[in-house]
């Protein structure tokens, strides 16, 4: 009953949820195989083999999986996984994006989004944003399940030694093509694995006011996030939203600056382990969840904040 588990990498090394998905795929069985999908992909294999929870990587080295094309990669780990009752991956955009034709061609329902593994066949997933939890019981054989990778910690990345097998391309449709791909640089950590995260929302009243989140963000070394309301007046990009219809973070700290806690944005954030809040609104909900609260006029804490993280001198790695 071994897991098959589906790599999330960039062609040079895997991306940090993949470790935390391994962690989840054990725990369901103790026999993980990992499939490595990609072009020149050398690297990221030799990555994998030295996870201790994983017992074997399987590779496939093709041009047809250079820029993970859903409808390229499906087929492959349809014909990988006849050999696997669980096929696994992180339930981000990656594994958002071809997980849904694999179970689709397999005629399974997916367990998408789980938080905890019961057995083999069973799982937690949240529903309603976060206010209640279904616990799933899957009776067919074959099983697709996404992992929260937030959920699980990271797998330890030295001390295996798993076996490489390689797996030859499988023939691929033609209705897509890789045109370019646009990435937002950043030198700032990745939202979904940040360490630290300062959010804003509405209350900055402006994209420009953005500029005191970045401010205090680059002095903690901490990613940017923000709500949906902060998104949706166009203070901010999409890829920063933190919440239902955005990522979900669980960050050492979160501070949430002008963001009244709308059910749909702590559904992203309220596993946070420390949260600080700062409003100028005593009533407002994400006060309930804080552990931390200052009722104060943002335009006036921030640059306070600010001031005496300069005279600390000190930037958070």
């Amino acid at each position: 009953m071994s897991v098959l588990l589906i790599a999330e990498h960039d062609n040079s090394k895997l991306k940090p949820f993949t470790f935390n998905a391994i962690t989840a795929a054990s725990k369901i069985d103790s026999d993980v195989h990992v499939l490595v999908a990609g072009s020149s992909c050398e690297n990221v294999s030799k990555e994998v083999t030295n996870i201790p929870l994983v017992k074997k990587v399987l590779v496939c080295d093709s041009l047809n999986y250079q820029n993970y094309l859903p409808e390229n990669l499906a087929p492959l780990v349809i014909k990988v996984s006849e050999k696997y009752d669980h096929i696994v991956a992180s339930a981000n955009t990656f594994g958002k994006n071809f997980m849904p034709r694999v179970a689709a061609a397999l005629d399974v329902s997916q367990v998408s989004d789980i938080i905890k593994v019961n057995s083999a066949d069973t799982f937690v997933r949240p529903i309603y944003a976060g206010n209640a939890f279904a616990t799933v019981k899957k009776k067919k054989k074959k099983r697709c399940v996404t992992i929260r990778p937030t959920s699980f910690d990271a797998a330890e990345k030295s001390g295996g030694s798993a076996p490489i097998e390689k797996v030859e391309a499988v023939d691929i449709p033609s209705i897509s093509k890789f045109i370019k791909r646009e990435e937002n640089k950043s030198e700032r950590p990745e939202l979904g694995t940040a360490r630290i995260v300062v959010s804003g929302g509405r209350g900055l009243e402006s994209g420009d006011n953005f500029k005191l989140i970045n401010d205090i963000a680059d002095k903690l070394n901490a990613a940017v996030g923000a709500s949906r309301a902060a998104v949706d007046a166009g203070y901010i990009s999409n890829d920063h939203q933190v919440g239902q219809t955005g990522k979900v973070v669980v960050p050492d700290l979160y501070i949430a600056v002008g963001i009244s806690g709308a059910i749909q944005h702590l559904a992203g954030m309220k596993e946070s382990k420390i949260i600080v809040a700062i409003n100028k609104d005593g009533e407002a909900p994400i006060f309930n969840i804080a552990d931390y609260g200052l009722e104060a006029d943002l335009f006036t804490a921030l640059p306070e904040f600010l001031a005496e993280l300069n005279k600390l001198n000190t930037i958070q790695k």
